[in-house]
């Protein structure tokens, strides 16, 4: 009996433990222990569960993730209905809306509001009796909802068991399930990458994920939840919505750092354009900012019209979507090789700008979305993100419009088309030859981690490019004075200086070389192991397809990449001619001694206090460590540092050990 208890008191300190740490990171952002420390916390208790099942409750941290698929989904019936909200278009839309809860309050002055933004996400209501959560519901018709609780409990942000203390025995937490845009960014980069459909936007992609019958699905999507008010309560928690949400932090939940009280109209309608200058810079998407009465007794007084509250209002910012004509689908050809297809559109004001172009990502995507020249369209743009059309208006499509295909021929060199294996993308086979990849070959060639030479920029290779002085990276070398100083903006001392700078770029590493050819997918990372690998680029010309994926951090489309890149005739030719006008590096001696850091590889993500990334990366290097990119089950160590991104969350779910800064400085014995 005594052995008992003590497994179980153990189990519920590990549930406390894991719980307030989960809180620290995925809410407060603050976290005090480091992810190894963390993960030793949560395998202790999955091991004891397993051993001991009956320990299993269902506020644990393991049951998160790795629930069986479902058949269907069930319903939620909310006792408090899920109403929709009043929307204002101006400000004279607010002003009318504050005179008319003043006077239903009869207050002569200026009434108190609650102000946040009206998150763009799916709308959701957490049930919790006693503090554990006990089920989650969509919106659906506002009565009835689908019965989410199993994709539910795998978002971070939502707490499995209230905090603190003082909940209502039952407490009904109504929020939005949202995905930020850098994550939504990787998310579709990851779905094109797949060859499976990308999401029109947030919002598509947050009820996507929250609607998966395998709740892992769901547990691999990056969704967070912002409460925004209360359903059922069995006892009112506070008298203002201001202390509601207060309370609601300290139970656990993540709250919006841009939650504020404010007074009358103005400082409404100066919340208002606080919001709509930052939104392109705020980390969500938002479609407008909501004022709510702050006093929950002035909200019974005013109450409901027959679909809305008369107490709150959703204050619209202007639309990001816009509806206009494709008057043509070109093939784009990139840096790269990429061929992408563009929509040339007929020009609309979208989010504030003219977009006259959209991208339409790749061949599969364009045929999913089965966009054709004459279709009218919805576009979208939501801050810096380059258009995309979200979908066709078909009852609008012109008769004898025909399927887009992708060019079998580049339309810049001729030279053949060829899809990427395992891939969507189609790329043009010419490289470094093709004139459409040579601005931006050039200009990638001389950047700053490349090979470096200051002063040639846009405008000058723009010059150097049309007037086909430079037709690949080569001829760089091949330039002379009087050439340049002949150029626009360009005098006799421009010139000198600019040569003296690619004459310094001679001299450089293997490394910086690799990566300044721009081979496809060899980053800074990729070009470090290669010449870490082979430690010469003549033997890196002569690899096959498995020594290249025999390297840790290299798979097998990246391995196909580079295979290609250096067995093209082109490249090869323009490899020589570099050579030949000196540039050159340091042979690189092959590693003999073995030390305990021989053979490991190590992945850095965030920001390091005491050193830079060079820095750490040299370091291990010449300890003997590969330093790669990527995480895969290959990898040893993960360094994490401050702001870390998404190489965490797959060294966690790879089971990869993971270092603090503090960790990895007494591991390399500093």
């Amino acid at each position: 009996m005594r052995e008992t208890e003590k497994l179980v008191r153990r189990a519920a300190e590990l549930r406390e433990q894991i719980n307030y740490h989960n809180y620290r990171y995925y809410v407060l952002d603050q976290p005090v222990i480091s992810d190894a420390q963390y993960d030793k916390l949560l395998r202790e208790l999955q091991e004891l569960e397993r051993a001991h099942p009956a320990l299993i409750t269902p506020d644990s941290p393991t049951q998160r993730v790795g629930a069986a698929p479902l058949a269907a989904f069930g319903t939620v019936r909310h006792k408090v209905p899920m109403t929709s909200m009043d929307n204002a278009f101006s400000d004279e839309e607010v002003g009318e809306w504050d005179r008319r809860v003043r006077k239903g309050l009869e207050v002569d002055g200026g009434a108190t509001y609650t102000a946040e933004p009206k998150f763009d996400g799916t709308s959701v209501s957490l049930r919790y009796e006693n503090g554990v959560l006990t089920q989650a519901g969509t919106r659906g018709d506002g009565a009835t909802g689908e019965d989410v609780t199993a994709n539910i409990r795998t978002i971070k942000t939502v707490p499995l068991h209230l905090q603190g203390q003082g909940w209502p025995r039952v407490l009904e937490v109504r929020g939005e399930v949202v995905i930020p845009k850098k994550d939504f960014a990787r998310l579709n980069a990851e779905q094109l990458k797949r060859g499976d459909k990308v999401f029109a936007n947030p919002r598509n992609a947050a009820a996507g994920s929250l609607r998966q019958l395998d709740p892992r699905i769901t547990a691999g999507r990056p969704l967070s939840f912002f409460p925004w008010g209360l359903g059922e309560v069995s006892e009112a928690p506070a008298r203002r919505y201001s202390e509601v949400v207060q309370q609601l932090k300290d139970w656990g939940f993540r709250v919006t750092e841009f939650f504020r009280v404010v007074k009358g109209t103005d400082e409404c309608l100066k919340y208002y354009r606080e919001i709509l200058g930052r939104r392109d810079k705020l980390p969500f998407e938002v479609d407008g900012v909501v004022y709510k009465v702050d006093a929950i007794g002035a909200r019974e007084q005013l109450g409901f019209t027959a679909r809305a509250p008369r107490w709150a209002i959703a204050h619209k910012l202007p639309a990001h979507e816009e509806t206009t004509v494709v008057e043509d689908i070109i093939a784009s050809v990139g840096r790269t090789g990429v061929v992408t297809p563009v929509a040339k559109l007929r020009p609309v004001h979208v989010g504030g700008v003219v977009v006259s172009n959209a991208t339409l990502h790749n061949q599969d995507e364009i045929a999913r979305k089965d966009v054709r020249a004459g279709d009218t369209v919805i576009v979208r743009r939501a801050g810096e993100v380059i258009p995309e059309i979200v979908g066709v208006i078909k009852d609008k499509r012109p008769r004898g419009t025909k399927p887009w295909r992708m060019p079998r021929k580049c339309p810049v060199c001729g030279s053949e088309v060829v899809r990427e294996p395992q891939e969507a993308a189609h790329r043009c086979t010419a490289g470094l030859y093709c004139p459409a990849q040579r601005m931006g070959a050039i200009l990638h060639f001389a950047s700053r981690h490349a090979l470096d030479i200051e002063g040639l920029g846009d405008k000058l290779v723009e010059q150097l490019v049309a007037k086909d002085l430079v037709k690949t990276v080569a001829d760089l070398y091949r330039l002379d004075e009087k050439t340049l100083a002949g150029l626009e903006r360009m005098g006799e001392r421009s010139a000198q200086n600019l040569l003296e700078q690619i004459e310094k770029s001679k001299h450089t590493t293997l490394a910086r070389f690799l990566y300044a050819l721009g081979v496809p997918q060899v980053g800074e990372a990729t070009a470090d192991l290669l010449a870490d690998h082979f430690g010469d680029l003549d033997a890196i010309l002569e690899a096959d397809r498995e020594t290249l994926q025999g390297i840790p951090g290299v798979g097998p489309a990246m391995a196909e990449d580079i295979y290609t890149f250096f067995h093209q005739k082109h490249n090869r030719e323009v490899i020589k001619k570099l050579r030949a006008g000196g540039v050159r590096w340091p042979r690189a001696e092959r590693k003999k001694t073995r030390t305990p850091f021989s053979g490991k590889t190590f992945v850095l993500t965030g920001a390091l206090a005491t050193m830079t990334r060079d820095e750490a990366k040299n370091r291990l290097r010449a300890l003997g460590a590969t330093v790669s990119g990527s995480v895969s089950k290959k990898t040893d160590y993960v360094i994490v540092g401050e702001d870390p991104g998404s190489k965490a969350a797959e060294a966690s779910e790879l089971g990869v050990q993971m270092l603090s800064e503090k960790e990895f400085l007494r591991l390399i014995g500093e």
